[in-house]
């Protein structure tokens, strides 16, 4: 997740303070991605550290303000012409769980795949839920339909996950039948 182009998007409406900025970065991604007010500051001093923002004097309360440069908004530019990468694929701590699962004595690596299965099932049924909500709203307000669109993310990406545990759970199963089997079986009673 890119912190530091989130922040320049929320300075690009004018000059901001750090708590104003997490607030908003969570308000827009519906909570989703909660940021520590840390990585906030450390961010922004990266940022003026870079060029991309400068402080621009205080509010009434006395908060750092801080606003784009002419550099940060090229850099806000340049960053939503470009494609997210995809090169490689990220650590995934299920697939690792599965990976080392398999194999190991005294793991049922089935078991594994279906506690998690379980866990995701009831993941996807609040996002549905929260979806279901946002859409009863009837989102008309940027914010609202940036909201929706992470909740449509989480659905899609939960469901691929469900679908990904059934794949595992057959190509186990498959595995299991054929002679030395990496799949450990577990003795009955």
């Amino acid at each position: 997740m890119s912190i530091r182009h989130g922040l320049l998007a929320l300075l690009a409406a004018g000059p901001r303070y750090g708590s104003r900025l997490r607030t908003e970065f969570e308000d827009r991604t519906g909570g989703t991605w909660p940021l520590n007010i840390g990585q906030v500051y450390t961010t922004l001093d990266r940022l003026e550290r870079d060029g991309l923002v400068v402080q621009e004097g205080a509010d009434e309360a006395g908060r750092a303000l801080y606003a784009l440069t002419e550099q940060g908004r090229a850099e806000l530019r340049d960053w939503y012409a470009r494609p997210v990468e995809r090169a490689g694929p990220p650590r995934d701590e299920l697939a690792i769980k599965l990976v080392m699962a398999v194999g190991a004595d005294g793991v049922d690596v089935r078991e594994v795949v279906e506690a998690q299965r379980r866990h995701v099932a009831e993941a996807l049924h609040e996002h549905v839920r929260q979806r279901a909500e946002a859409l009863a709203r009837a989102p008309g307000h940027p914010q609202e339909v940036a909201r929706l669109l992470v909740l449509e993310q989480l659905v899609l990406h939960t469901e691929a996950e469900i679908r990904w545990l059934e794949h595992c759970e057959v190509r186990l199963l498959r595995l299991a039948r054929e002679p030395r089997s990496p799949v450990r079986e577990q003795p009955d009673g």
